[in-house]
């Protein structure tokens, strides 16, 4: 699925977020000390190999919200853009720090003049965010951000199975049809 608004496109996807080879950036649902892990963060660090650990090292820890950026070492991207999205439950407000991930990686893929960006779904993993509610502030974001966006002109959501990807197509329409 995907839309065009402002010249920006956005288009969702099932894949493998360490597997973009015609995105500039990826996400990572980082940690906060910016280390590999499990889902994503293990994923993409794996693909990267050590390198992208030690560039990323001196710049932890990070707060949930908040998003840094390194190269992308072995990844086929050229920039990585750490997020640390709220643990469900725990990081509050919530809502805000999520909505606040996806504000600083496209400010920082802005700010670093970077034409396209790839997004997971943050904090839904081992951080427990439901997906319904996760997809609904994502997206919100995303198209709100869309409206400003100068160097990104493309925005991708790469999803780990279908049903994520069938929520967050859901959570698109509804978005968009009452938008």
């Amino acid at each position: 699925m995907h839309m065009t608004q402002a010249g920006v496109t956005l288009e969702l996807l099932q894949g493998d977020i360490a597997a973009q080879e015609d995105m500039t950036a990826v996400v990572n649902a980082a940690n906060a000390q910016l280390r590999t892990g499990g889902g994503v963060a293990g994923a993409l660090h794996r693909a990267a190999g050590p390198g992208l650990a030690q560039e990323a090292r001196p710049m932890a820890p990070i707060t949930p919200g908040e998003a840094v950026i390194t190269g992308g070492h072995d990844l086929p991207n050229d920039y990585v853009i750490h997020a640390l999205g709220p643990v469900y439950g725990r990081d509050e407000p919530a809502d805000e720090l999520l909505q606040a991930c996806y504000a600083n990686a496209l400010h920082l893929a802005e700010e670093h003049a970077l034409d396209s960006v790839a997004f997971p779904a943050l904090s839904t993993g081992a951080f427990g965010y439901p997906v319904e509610e996760a997809a609904a502030i994502a997206l919100s974001t995303v198209l709100d951000a869309m409206r400003e966006l100068e160097s990104v002109r493309h925005i991708r959501f790469v999803l780990y199975d279908a049903a994520t990807l069938r929520v967050h197509e859901e959570a698109l329409r509804r978005l968009t049809e009452s938008g």
